[in-house]
This record gives structure tokens, sequence and C-alpha cells, in this order.
């Protein structure tokens, strides 16, 4: 980065008027500003664009379009942010294992996430990880319940890798493994190379959107699919029928403004 990130601008496109004092309540009300203001989201991968993780190329996208992002993008924003205020902070990757619950099912480590460690204490921050994207930070501890303003967490151990697992549905879902093993940038290059030009991977057929709600809910779009999921956990589903619906949707829903002639390879009418 050959010069720092306009906090005054992030701030702004996350509505933040919030603490910057390098303490865990920082680590909180960023990550709940965050996730209810700038949109999880694939879109640039479906159309075959590429996707740039140089921190200045995400702020650009993410802020100064007020576009979304992914994972690399997400979490790769946070952790410059987080690191101009003065957090120690380090990036950690993942394997994502939302849908997967047989724990030998081996999947690819294609997920970032930032560690922050203060005052002797670590904490888990995780701005990326689509629906489950956290809303508060998490404290590094095994087996101990925390309640964020949306779902519940945990964090497990076992077999020498730590598990995030989110509350849901009324049982535990694992959301991904993660190994404490620094993810340094020519890694998660490889990883968002991979991520976003794979046939095989997920974003690269699928369209996925989500953003989160400050009373708890929490709204996601897969391909034509709104699903509206509130605190308690009912959701509410539509389908929609065309492009034209989608792109209101994406507009009206969650503030991403494309072309009229846009047209995503998704399954929709």
């Amino acid at each position: 980065m050959t010069s720092p990130l306009s906090l005054d601008a992030y701030f702004e496109r996350i509505d933040y008027g919030g603490r910057t004092a390098v303490e865990p309540q920082t680590l909180h009300d960023l990550s709940a500003a965050h996730v209810q203001a700038i949109p999880f989201e694939n879109i640039d991968i479906l159309l075959r664009r590429p996707i740039e993780i140089e921190p200045q190329s995400i702020f650009d996208k993410l802020v100064t379009r007020r576009r979304g992002g992914y994972c690399f993008e997400h979490n790769g924003l946070m952790l410059e942010v987080l690191r101009q205020l003065g957090f120690d902070a380090r990036p950690l990757g993942a394997r994502v294992r939302l849908g997967a619950d047989n724990r030998r099912q081996p999947v690819a480590r294609t997920h970032m996430l930032i560690e922050v460690c203060l005052d002797g204490t670590r904490w888990l921050v995780d701005v990326g990880v689509g629906s489950a994207s956290l809303t508060a930070a998490l404290e590094w501890r095994a087996d101990v319940i925390q309640y964020t303003p949306h779902e519940a967490r945990r964090l497990q151990r076992e077999n020498g890798l730590w598990y995030h697992q989110i509350r849901r549905r009324g049982r535990w879902q694992d959301v991904y493994e993660c190994s404490a093993r620094p993810m340094p940038f020519i890694d998660r290059k490889v990883a968002n190379w991979y991520t976003s030009t794979h046939p095989d991977s997920t974003f690269y057929s699928r369209l996925s959107v989500a953003l989160a709600f400050s009373d708890g809910e929490r709204m996601t779009l897969l391909d034509g699919c709104l699903t509206r999921r509130e605190a308690s956990g009912i959701e509410h589903r539509l389908q929609l029928q065309d492009h034209s619906g989608l792109l209101t949707v994406l507009r009206e829903e969650f503030g991403l403004d494309l072309p009229a002639e846009t047209r995503l390879p998704i399954d929709i009418p």
C-alpha cells in the first residue's frame, strides 16, 4: 500500500461515528456497521471480471464505487482499517465448512479471517463469510457460547484445529475450520485466483449476496431466491421471476446499482 486508506471515507461508507480506540468494543462496533452497510456479493466473478485484492483496489471497489465483495475483499479492507487504527491484526486462512457436516470431508483453504491480539487476548474478526459474517468479534476461547447481535457462536478445538460454529435452526453448524496459521498476501492471491476463476468454485457459477440488519435480521440472495431470516430464525422466501426483478432487488435491498443491461449467468427465467 503506497498511502494510507481514507478512514473518513470508510466511516462514511459504513455510516460509522462510533469508537476508534484500540479496545474490544471498537471491534464489535466496526464489525456490525461494516456487515450492515457493505453487502457480500460475487457479481464480478459471475461477469468474469478479475478480483483485485490489493488494499487500494479493494478500497476503490467497496468504498469509492460502493460495491460489495467476498472474503478477500471484505476482510482485506477490514485488516487495513484495523491496522491503521493501531490494532495488532493479522490475516489467517481457513477452510469453509458451511453445508459440510462431516469434518473428515476435505475442503480447500480458500477463506481469510482476521486475528486481533489485544492486551494478551486473541479476538476473531470476520466480516466476509456471507450470511454467516460476524456482527461482533469473538474472543478466541474454546467451548464458550458467545452472543452476537445476530446468532450465537462458539469455537471448538479438535485435533489441533479450531472450528468456528454458528447456532442455526436449533443446532450448531460449522462455519469453517482454522489452524491459526497466517495467510500472507501471496497465499491470499493464489486462493483468490482459484475461488474467483475455477469452474469448481461455487462463486464461479452461483450468485451469492448477503446483508445484515441492526434488528438481528439477515437477507440473502442465492441465484433468484431472496430469503429474509428474522432474528427468531423464521425465514421468508421469494422466488424472483426475471432479470429485471433481480436488478431491482439488488438495487433496492442491497444497494447495488448495476446497469440495466446486466445479465448474470444464473438459473433465473
